[in-house]
């Protein structure tokens, strides 16, 4: 039979350029999207791709979409709930094919998740998900006004830009070149291109504005608050409970500010003068810091005492140790020890030596980084899992191979081999495989291949921070696997809160900044106030049509050969140009589309 070179046609082409807007609108979904329009959209995905030769898929889908839209539209009953999951559970079980079983498995998912919601659709008719619509704004942990300060960047307002971001955020300097930008991910310029070069504007806005002073002080409540640790989330809360007139005294145990941002993050990533501005913008409102003072446990009972509240912030800053065979050589150090250091500008002498850093998270890259710059003559990060299943920004992974350090990965590190005069010689690793899936990524398993060796003079730890919550747990703070127990709002007992890495485990920054945030304003009402802090500054009317379809303007970076003999910063500033074609790239969805449905009051947090 002849055969025949067969080209896409007008309706083959069409239903490829229907499925690429689908899957940027799966990918763009807001963090406050409906969940019950989440699954109904699935759910009709999913059942506009079956073959319909299996019955539960072909059945099944049918009714669960009938079932599902009907609660959507506020016509549902609590028995359909049993419905939906004794039908996914049947798909789950017996379709032929992944549309059918995974679509009844990510329902049943989503059916346990969401059961309130769901509840909330069927008594109420309402969607209790939908508490912040603007979606970048929902997608950052502080809930900064984004489209307020890319707005007045735009017009080269920087001053009123950082303004903006301080009413949600006391670190825009560090957050401008070190945050992971969440916010990014839920921008609905998605849907048209690519998002917004959300922190290469803010940091345009930091460089540019000079001194911008903090908001005045509310008046004195005369109310006093100790803060135990300096770093993000205890600073964060020191700001925000100084702006609302009570008297914040910061207790910190090493010689400086700034927790794992000065002493876990390098300089070439974080300039200390970027860093130093916010802090001294913070101490600016009047909050008091006392250095060089360890709280444990009698000293925190006496703060109890002499203070009307507590805020635990003490961070993670314990290393976990590698857990082989000789990992007590001379040579093996961990991260959290040499980025401590580096941070008060101690720095250990790797010239010439050949350094292994075990970990796949940005202190790994951080620490890979940084090993280069130090003189090391050859620089390998070992992770069990694959690259693509590292914890680093994907940028960080980059940036440490353009440096020429090199990744190895699916090795597991079995045992130290040491010397005669037990120094590191050489790391020993054993192979893996990619397994079945364990919270979203393959589980690493041991492949039938013999050990392998890897020479090197040093070895470096970079699996992760633990907490020293003994002291307060001994004087009865609640602790899980060594973090500190409080509930969503940073509380654990009257007068007496805890958040940031002590009690979420190891974080961002903005995490921290978030945690901070929610202990400060719960502290407030504690102590019998609901300060709302005011918002001084207009934000400008959006243009009167979105800009089209447009490339992203990314920032540029010193050459990478050049960045790994110094620590001076990496990243280069956008342009006026560029900054301006950035800002106009913003749909403004604090006045159009979805976030109209704001409504006019501005909440603080």
């Amino acid at each position: 039979m002849r055969q025949e070179i067969i080209h896409p046609g007008i309706a083959e082409s069409a239903a490829k350029e229907l499925y690429g807007v689908l899957s940027h609108r799966s990918v763009v979904g807001p963090t406050n999207n409906c969940p019950v329009a989440q699954c109904v959209a699935f759910v009709r995905t999913c059942l506009s791709q079956s073959c319909g030769k299996c019955v539960p898929c072909r059945v099944g889908l049918k009714q669960l979409y009938s079932i599902l839209d009907r609660i959507l539209n506020g016509e549902g009953e609590e028995s359909d709930l049993a419905t939906i999951e004794s039908v996914a559970q049947v798909m789950a079980d017996s379709s032929d094919c992944a549309i059918g079983f995974e679509a009844g498995s990510a329902l049943l998912k989503g059916l346990k998740a969401f059961r309130a919601d769901f509840l909330s659709h069927i008594h109420e008719d309402r969607c209790t998900a939908k508490t912040e619509p603007i979606p970048c704004k929902a997608g950052c942990p502080a809930h900064v006004d984004i489209p307020g300060y890319i707005a007045l960047a735009k017009e080269q307002r920087y001053a009123d830009a950082v303004r903006v971001i301080r009413y949600d955020n006391p670190f825009p300097a560090a957050c401008a070149l070190v945050c992971e930008h969440p916010c990014e991910f839920a921008c609905r310029r998605n849907m048209v291109d690519d998002p917004v070069n959300i922190r290469g504007i803010k940091r345009r806005a930091v460089d540019m504005a000079g001194l911008v002073l903090p908001p005045s002080n509310m008046p004195d409540t005369g109310k006093k608050i100790a803060v135990i640790g300096g770093g993000p989330s205890g600073l964060t809360c020191a700001y925000f409970l100084q702006l609302m007139g009570h008297k914040v005294t910061v207790f910190e145990q090493r010689k400086q500010l700034g927790g794992m941002m000065r002493y876990g993050i390098p300089r070439y990533r974080l300039p200390a003068k970027y860093l130093d501005s916010d802090i001294n913008c913070i101490l600016s409102t009047g909050v008091e810091a006392k250095m060089e003072v360890s709280v444990k446990g009698e000293e925190f009972e006496q703060l109890k005492k002499d203070f009307d509240a507590v805020y635990i912030a003490i961070g993670a800053h314990n290393a976990n140790p590698l857990g082989i065979e000789g990992q007590d050589a001379i040579g093996v150090m961990s991260a959290v020890d040499i980025l401590r250091d580096m941070g008060d500008n101690i720095r250990p002498d790797f010239t010439g030596k050949r350094v292994v850093i075990v970990g796949g998270g940005n202190v790994a890259m951080d620490c890979t980084r940084t090993a280069m710059r130090l003189g090391a003559a050859d620089v390998k990060c070992v992770y069990r899992r694959r690259q693509v299943d590292m914890t680093a920004l994907p940028e960080e992974v980059e940036g440490a191979i353009a440096e020429t350090c090199e990744m190895v990965t699916m090795m597991t590190p079995v045992r130290v081999e040491k010397d005669e005069e037990g120094r590191v010689k050489a790391l020993i690793v054993q192979p893996q495989i990619p397994g079945a899936y364990d919270r979203g990524r393959p589980k690493p398993v041991k492949a039938e291949r013999p050990e392998e060796r890897i020479e090197c003079d040093v070895v470096i730890a970079a699996i992760g921070q633990k907490v020293a919550s003994k002291p307060f747990e001994e004087k009865g703070i609640p602790t899980k696997w060594g973090n500190i127990q409080t509930d969503k709002g940073a509380f654990i007992e009257p007068g007496v809160y805890a958040g940031g890495d002590c009690a979420s485990g190891p974080e961002t920054v903005i995490r921290a900044v978030e945690a901070g945030k929610t202990a400060a304003a719960n502290i407030d009402e504690y102590l019998g106030f609901r300060h709302v802090l005011p918002r001084e500054v207009d934000i400008p009317a959006p243009a009167p049509a979105p800009m089209g379809p447009c490339g992203r303007v990314n920032q540029s970076a010193r050459r990478a050969l050049d960045c790994k003999n110094d620590f001076d910063i990496m990243e280069k500033n956008l342009t006026l140009q560029e900054c301006t074609q950035e800002c106009s790239r913003c749909l403004r969805c604090d006045h159009h589309g979805y976030g109209a449905f704001r409504g006019e009051e501005r909440k603080p947090w």
